[in-house]
């Protein structure tokens, strides 16, 4: 069994070990030697897996456990994304991944992932989160990850290493974003389509909503449920419906906060002449998948974890502890596609007020209290 002291034991010797791979190239700046940079890589890659490769197989082979389908565009594909690449860049075997698992299979759906033969299982939102406090003691061999994000439990659990992030201010400045584009559109409303008024999801609409009449007082979003309690985000149908039914009335920006229903969400949207905001993914703006994208606010699944295995190889987060992202511009939040000079300003306050206006802070504070039932 892995001992907490003989993590943080391995971990310490892989930071020395790094730190030597990292003097060595620096060294080498300005050198050729091609074998000499394949022999660095190589020593970096050889002390990731003397810490993680639980099963000695002299691989790393990750797991990810999805809580929608591993391809939705959006917040649960990003996570998939990076353990992809992750694996490719460092020469490890490809990634298992688990999707599609709802609420009441998690338990059974982790543990199925567990036993083949992984060495760190990537846990991709806390609606299954859950089982990790039992799993962590049956399966103590693998580092287990929790890409928590919003509406996550603030007590550590022995044996995950969990991210988190504050939704409320999150979406606050999104919030803001949404309003530069109405402004400039000469738009007045919008809709949020989501599950059904989960916690997390009052949080979003509601810090949205504050920061949308932070831009104009006038400008109002209606909160729309698709899916069935709890946790489905992915009924086309429903979102489509409600779509249309938005667009009717004269919504001109549709934030879909949805999962497998995003594309298709977005799609009418399009269509259908709205500006369209997406729930996670950072690249958004780059992609070419013929829908309107204004921007997104953005909580990337794969950029948190990417981040957070950087703290995980240091040290700084180990399992059983908890690290909180903080709100800054570039790393989540409100993003606009090609903003004018007044819209990009505009969030880039956004960012600064959440962060030193106290009043403010305040009040997204409250928004969070109220929307998970604590004071």
């Amino acid at each position: 069994m892995r001992s907490y002291s003989c993590v943080r034991a391995r971990l310490l010797f892989v930071c020395a070990a790094l730190f030597l791979v990292l003097s060595l190239a620096a060294m080498a700046c300005g050198n050729d030697d091609a074998d000499f940079l394949e022999v660095t890589d190589n020593l970096a890659t050889q002390e990731l897996l003397a810490t993680f490769d639980a099963n000695d197989d002299g691989t790393l082979t990750i797991g990810v456990a999805a809580a929608g389908p591993r391809d939705d565009q959006g917040y649960y594909q990003a996570l998939v994304d990076f353990a992809e690449e992750f694996s490719a860049e460092n020469g490890f075997a490809p990634p298992i991944v688990s999707d599609n698992i709802g609420f009441t299979q998690a338990a059974r759906a982790l543990s199925d992932l567990a036993v083949q033969g992984v060495d760190i299982v990537f846990v991709g939102a806390s609606e299954i989160a859950e089982p990790l406090a039992d799993l962590t003691k049956e399966f103590p061999d693998i580092f287990w990850y929790c890409n928590c994000g919003a509406g996550a439990s603030s007590s550590r659990i022995d044996g995950v290493a969990q991210a988190t992030d504050w939704g409320s201010a999150i979406h606050y400045t999104g919030g803001v974003a949404m309003g530069a584009v109405l402004q400039e559109i000469g738009g007045s409303s919008a809709v949020f389509l989501g599950c059904c008024e989960l916690p997390f999801e009052t949080e979003a609409y509601e810090a949205t909503l504050l920061g949308l009449r932070s831009v104009d007082a006038s400008f109002d979003m209606e909160y729309v449920a698709t899916g069935e309690f709890p946790y489905d985000f992915d009924n086309s149908a429903n979102a489509t419906a409600a779509l249309a039914n938005a667009a009717a009335q004269g919504a001109a920006l549709v934030y879909p906060y949805l999962g497998g229903a995003l594309n298709s969400a977005a799609l009418l949207a399009t269509r259908e002449g709205l500006a369209v905001f997406a729930p996670g993914p950072a690249d958004i703006c780059s992609r070419d998948d013929g829908i309107n994208w204004a921007g997104s606010v953005i909580y990337d699944g794969g950029l948190y974890a990417r981040q957070a295995f950087q703290r995980i190889i240091s040290g700084e987060l180990l399992e059983g502890s908890i690290f909180r992202f903080p709100t800054e511009q570039g790393l989540n939040g409100g993003s606009l596609c090609d903003p004018s000079p007044q819209a990009a300003m505009l969030v880039s306050d956004a960012f600064v007020a959440v962060d030193t206006d106290a009043e403010l802070v305040g009040t997204l504070r409250e928004i969070s209290s109220a929307a998970y039932g604590s004071e």
